[in-house]
């Protein structure tokens, strides 16, 4: 195998357009990986990590790109860095030219005097600043960009209060308002349920769950991961809380996210008994809570869904979709033993954790677990049984989420395949604006390759409208032999099941 690099000065392209560059050039003759991006310090480490810190670019900028390619010949390696060096430096299309037409807010509320909210996706470092100059326009933010500090979010926070308008993030991926979908949503059905949510992916499988069951949603707000932490004081959690309480449009309320600070808790309890509407709180925890005769509190998305659906009490009945899908029989390895969850929705794989303890009574390794003893020494080498969220920012710094971007978690799920003591490999594929236009075509080359006493189990999460067509990913999963649900709890009790069996086979 042939390694060939270059860097690349005084050129800037952002991180999507990088992803792009490096699919393509991973589909060139003879090139076994390739791949362009930023050399900021966050990405060294991820190209350390892949073994793709190659000497030639060690001495990069942070502001500069490199490119990396890993080719069977001399030839061909040279090819694609000088298809690379083309790719960067070609002129935009016409139809781009025409797509911006402004590079600020102040220019953007110019050309559309009527916009009252501004979705920010920006590197983390300048993202707070444009939030701000968003509010002072006047304009509700959603801010999808993460790596903003906490102090900066609490001032934004504090001052989108002030102002009586939205500070969505930061970190936040999902949002429905007025039936628009913002950022990593799906195509879901109006309705009477409003959602507020400290958890993009928690949001989506909710909702989801909402419309396979024939109900819709009125409003969902994101708030960011962070917002019930002690520091930040629920701020959004409390305002989007009270908005849906007075919206008439609302029948039924859910609240999702991370369980809050207590301080944070002893404010949605307070606004939650100052109101007659349903509510339907899942926090990814057993706990106590408030003993309010109009709040139920559940211990899965699924179980979410399912309640907010019968609280509206419309005496329609309450059963999911059913997607007529078959079950593939896998036979699993016998010295393989270990479940492997490599996921893109954080709040999915926090479940997968959460479940897990509550079936096996231990702790599996994570890089997002709550309790360091259980955190993996090295986010890339995964421990026994073992849950990675491949859309923190282990992974997400500099480059594209892994719901866009499927190259990474091609690779490890690859590698984790190869790995003799793998089991089980727990997938989500997240469908809906703003992800993969088609991830089952990139998935199902890698999987088709895969030994095949490992057993593949993956949950879609989407809804028929999805641009990615559900039924048409599901059937292109299954075809390569995939166990595929569109429930995550369903797939958690799969794979919980399918690990129990092979271990007792062989006790």
């Amino acid at each position: 195998m042939i390694a060939k690099a270059t860097i690349v000065q005084g050129l800037y392209l952002d991180s999507v357009k990088l992803m792009l560059i490096s699919k393509e050039l991973r589909s060139l003759k003879g090139v076994i990986d390739a791949v362009a991006i930023m050399a900021t310090k966050e990405n060294r480490e991820i190209l350390a990590a892949t073994d793709m810190l190659v000497d030639a670019i060690k001495e990069a900028k942070e502001s500069e790109i490199v490119i990396v390619v890993k080719a069977d010949a001399d030839g061909n390696a040279k090819d694609a860095i000088s298809k690379a060096d083309e790719l960067l430096r070609a002129a935009p299309a016409k139809h781009e030219d025409k797509a911006k037409t402004a590079h600020n807010i102040s220019t953007a509320i110019k050309k559309m005097e009527i916009a009252n909210l501004c979705l920010i996706s920006v590197a983390g470092r300048y993202a707070a600043t444009e939030a701000d100059n968003a509010l002072d326009a006047g304009l509700h933010v959603m801010l999808f960009s993460d790596n903003v500090s906490m102090e900066e979010e609490l001032k934004l926070k504090q001052k989108a209060a002030a102002k009586g308008l939205l500070m969505m993030g930061a970190d936040c991926g999902t949002a429905i308002i007025n039936g628009v979908p913002l950022a990593f949503s799906n195509a879901v059905s109006p309705g009477k349920i409003g959602i507020v949510s400290a958890s993009g992916t928690g949001l989506q499988e909710v909702s989801v769950g909402i419309t396979h069951r024939g109900r819709g949603i009125s409003q969902a707000f994101g708030t960011g991961g962070r917002d019930g932490k002690q520091e930040l004081g629920g701020i959004m959690l409390c305002a989007c809380l009270n908005y849906l309480i007075k919206d008439k449009q609302t029948e039924v309320i859910v609240l999702i996210g991370k369980t809050p600070d207590k301080t944070v808790l002893a404010k949605l309890w307070e606004l939650i008994s100052l109101t007659t509407k349903p509510t339907v709180v899942n926090f990814l925890n057993d706990m106590e809570v408030a003993p309010l005769n109009n709040l139920t509190y559940c211990l899965s998305l699924e179980e979410t869904a399912n309640k907010a659906c019968l609280a509206l009490n419309d005496k329609h009945p309450v059963i999911p979709k059913d997607y007529g899908i078959t079950l593939n029989e896998v036979r699993i390895g016998k010295d393989r033993s270990f479940i492997r969850g490599l996921y893109s929705g954080g709040t999915l794989c926090y479940e997968a954790i959460q479940h897990y303890q509550r079936e096996f009574s231990v702790n599996p390794k994570s890089n997002i677990s709550n309790c360091k003893e259980d955190l993996l020494k090295n986010v890339w080498v995964s421990e026994g049984d073992c849950f990675v969220d491949m859309g923190a920012d282990d992974f997400t710094v500099g480059r594209p989420h892994p719901m866009i971007d499927y190259s990474l978690r091609l690779k490890k799920i690859a590698e984790e395949a190869k790995d003799p003591t793998t089991a089980v490999i727990l997938l989500d594929v997240v469908l809906g604006y703003g992800a993969h236009p088609d991830p089952a075509s990139e998935l199902v080359p890698v999987l088709k390759n895969l030994p095949k006493d490992v057993a593949i189990v993956c949950h879609v999460l989407g809804t028929d409208n999805d641009p990615q067509g559900l039924e048409e990913q599901i059937r292109k999963l299954q075809d390569c032999g995939v166990r595929v649900f569109t429930s995550h709890l369903a797939a958690l009790q799969d794979a919980f099941a399918l690990i129990i069996a092979h271990r007792r086979s062989y006790e």
